[in-house]
């Protein structure tokens, strides 16, 4: 039996329909799982990426967090797949773009109807800064492959999965690519 590959996703800013979708593979996850090993995902629950083979990731890049993640995991992935129109294009996220951050935080923190008196904008060092703008991540690292969709649907989870597995260039056909 060959050694098997390496998987592993990670969620930057989305909505985590697309690892929702992917999971949609129902029980050929099984199939799968005689052919990869999960690092970091959501099946694993492992928070740090080791090396690995095929790197997927979804949603925007919309803070520091987001661009140390997206680079970390980069350095990690031999191959590197955008999933979603999060991760390609920034997405519903990207909406705040026109807007100025700090416009959007007094807003927020400030002047929303039913704020307690004297709330303010958090300012804690735990806390990512927010990017000026929502990136899709091709702007921050190289990437080898986009799955496109919101969400990308299982099936098309599945080809682009078997395709690299077996050592060929993804090849969607019509239909494997919807934006419902």
């Amino acid at each position: 039996m060959s050694k098997k590959l390496k998987v592993a996703t990670v969620s930057l800013a989305g909505c985590f329909g697309c690892h929702m979708s992917f999971l949609d593979i129902d029980e050929r996850i099984l199939e799968l799982i005689e052919r990869v090993e999960f690092d970091r995902s959501p099946l694993t629950d492992i928070k740090t990426c080791g090396p690995c083979d095929i790197g997927l990731v979804e949603g925007g890049v919309c803070n520091s967090e987001n661009v140390h993640v997206l680079r970390e995991f980069r350095d990690h992935c031999r191959t590197l797949v955008a999933v979603g129109a999060c991760a390609i294009t920034g997405g519903l996220p990207a909406l705040r773009n026109p807007l100025d951050v700090a416009d959007i935080l007094e807003e927020v923190y400030h002047s929303r109807p039913g704020l307690a008196k004297g709330a303010m904008i958090p300012n804690d060092p735990e806390l990512p800064l927010p990017l000026n703008q929502v990136h899709p991540i091709h702007e921050v690292v190289k990437i080898d492959y986009f799955l496109p969709g919101c969400p990308p649907p299982a099936d098309a989870f599945w080809k682009l999965l078997t395709d690299l597995l077996a050592g060929r260039t993804p090849s969607l056909r019509h239909g494997l690519i919807q934006y419902d």
